[in-house]
């Protein structure tokens, strides 16, 4: 790694520990209805409980909390879908956009509302602006808000003790998306105009440009999937342009909220690599910030909600530490130059800067694609496709491990307590004493609802990718034969069942059969975790709380740290490996037996 990597890396955790904190109190405050907000919004919460026939001061069981989250997801995906259906006859549509296929639409809506944001389409060239806005920037909120409340709700099993209820769901949501969402993605809209990001409603513009720019052109069959030779090359027909035609659009605001809510997806093809969402390396270095940021905070407001913030540094610090290695790896395996170019004189210390933009370089695309799948967010400001093998490998890793470290927001966290739960419930094996965390018993109840949690999303990640390369219309959207072609199909299934959203950009994964098998993966990875997890704050919830004893396990201190980092690591390991042997490690090896 480069001086400058390891500056950057230094100065971003730096500011993340320093801002985590006041917002984790302001977080808690705010779920807890004590921060002082709440006066000055309290008019505006009765307006919308009363429209909506919501009795505030009514508590739910988690049965009832889990339907209504299901409830709310299932209408705001039913919208999403309508919206794209219907574009072409609603207004703010200045392109004339025409409907999105059904299938298509099918896939965004679920992608959008489990906070996934999976988009196999150019959004400049697929959906209108009022799509954009009231579909996918909607959902951005509302989704991200579904994360932080189901971890508040588990928060509040572990806190209270011989309780029936862990909350109102629709309280919660509303004061998520009120007092938290939406006032930090306006602070953040008008940082990224001030940069230069782009917030209008103008219609496209075409521009002639200084240069002739000259390019291959993908022949494609009627079905729209790309031609090849007998060799299986792509076939490609030269062609040249003058006219360049610049999308317009209110990007800021969907960016805002893209980033600060783990969403992941983007107003255009190019994401967060498009100047447009990413205009500078100060923009770059903020978004990467704000990726974080709610999800650190919330492990402070997990332990300031519990009574005891040392259990909220546990676990920021194992997350920090796992975070602080991938990095380095990731960054250290780009800033290696691809030995097959050594022969045309590339010097290997400059690095491989294939995919990646020059105003941010390779350690802050690292760096970004490190944090952007350990978020669950999905955004991408280079293209992973051109990492180097164990580059390639590392966001691939992070995503494997159930985003856990950091993830998304609110789901990140509740995954990560999850394995806690596991980590002290093997403990307890170790030791021969019934295992407790938090002064609650962990007993069969509680660990079956742990092991559907954890062994949902591998099991649609694999399987998905199994039942992909054994069919037709799973291997014709690969664009790239060989280890390299199954790495982006295991991508495409992984990112997808553990909700990120981001894609080696080698598949062309928009046809009826990814967009049908990504979505059910996306669904059930999303609320197949969310209602076992549900389940567990309601049986923690009315647990009494046990005094810790001598015999009790500190779960605030370094050796708890490292058996949860065990534990994550660990079951990543044993469900993945394998397959990880079959894409990137061959890939890796295939390159440098070649050199």
């Amino acid at each position: 790694m480069t001086p400058h990597a390891w500056t950057l890396l230094a100065l971003f955790l730096a500011l993340l520990l320093a801002l985590v904190g006041p917002l984790g109190r302001y977080i808690a405050d705010v779920m807890e209805g004590k921060s002082p907000v709440l006066r000055f919004g309290g008019a505006v919460e009765r307006v919308v409980y009363r429209t909506c026939g919501v009795r505030s001061e009514t508590e739910m069981g988690w049965l009832s909390y889990a339907l209504a989250v299901l409830l709310f997801n299932g209408l705001g995906a039913l919208a999403v879908f309508g919206l794209q259906r219907l574009q072409q006859w609603l207004p703010l549509n200045p392109q004339a956009m025409a409907n999105v296929s059904p299938d298509s639409a099918f896939n965004t809506a679920v992608s959008f509302v489990t906070n996934t944001n999976w988009q196999g389409y150019s959004g400049e060239s697929t959906l209108s602006y009022l799509t954009q806005m009231l579909g996918l920037t909607v959902q951005n909120f509302l989704s991200a808000a579904t994360g932080i409340v189901v971890v508040i709700a588990l928060i509040r099993g572990f806190a209270r003790h011989t309780a029936r209820s862990i909350g109102n769901a629709w309280v919660d949501l509303t004061r998520v998306t009120l007092y938290v969402l939406l006032p930090l993605s306006v602070l953040f809209s008008l940082f990224l105009v001030s940069q230069g990001a782009i917030q209008n409603f103008e219609g496209y513009k075409a521009v002639t440009t200084l240069e002739v720019t000259k390019y291959d052109n993908p022949k494609v069959d009627a079905t729209g999937q790309p031609v090849k030779d007998d060799k299986g090359n792509p076939v490609t027909d030269p062609a040249s342009t003058q006219t360049q035609t610049l999308p317009m659009g209110p990007v800021a605001s969907q960016e805002a909220i893209k980033m600060l809510g783990t969403n992941g997806g983007g107003f255009f093809n190019a994401n967060s690599a498009h100047p447009y969402e990413n205009p500078t390396p100060l923009a770059n270095f903020v978004q990467m910030l704000s990726i974080f940021i709610i999800p650190g905070a919330l492990c402070l407001a997990f332990g300031r909600m519990v009574g005891d913030a040392r259990q909220g540094w546990a676990v920021l610090a194992a997350m920090t530490l796992m975070f602080v290695v991938m990095a380095v790896f990731a960054m250290h395996f780009e800033q290696q130059a691809n030995p097959l170019l050594s022969h045309l004189g590339v010097d290997p210390a400059a690095g491989n800067m294939e995919g990646k933009e020059t105003r941010f370089g390779i350690a802050d695309s690292g760096l970004f694609a490190t944090i952007t799948t350990l978020a669950s967010c999905g955004a991408v400001n280079a293209m992973h496709d051109s990492f180097m093998p164990l580059g390639g490998l590392v966001p691939l890793w992070n995503m494997m491990l159930g985003e856990v470290v950091f993830g998304g927001v609110g789901s990140g966290l509740y995954g990560m307590l999850v394995f806690a739960i596991m980590a002290v419930f093997v403990a307890g094996l170790m030791i021969g004493r019934t295992p407790e965390y938090l002064g609650k018993k962990i007993e069969a109840y509680e660990m079956k609802m742990v092991s559907i949690a954890i062994l949902v999303t591998p099991l649609l990640a694999l399987a998905g990718t199994a039942a992909a390369v054994r069919m037709a219309d799973g291997i014709a959207g690969i664009a790239n034969p060989g280890a390299h072609g199954f790495t982006e199909i295991l991508y495409a299934f992984t990112s997808s069942a553990n909700n990120n959203g981001s894609a080696f950009a080698g598949l062309s994964a928009n046809t009826p059969f990814y967009n049908v098998a990504t979505a059910i993966a996306m669904w059930f990875g999303r609320f197949g975790v969310i209602v076992p997890v549900l389940a567990l704050a309601g049986s923690l919830a009315a647990k009494k709380r046990l005094a810790p004893t001598g015999g009790t396990m500190p779960t605030h201190g370094p050796l708890f740290i490292v058996l949860l980092i065990g534990t994550v690591l660990l079951v990543g390991a044993l469900n993945y490996v394998p397959a990880l042997a079959l894409g990137p490690v061959v890939e890796h090896l295939m390159l440098f037996a070649a050199h």
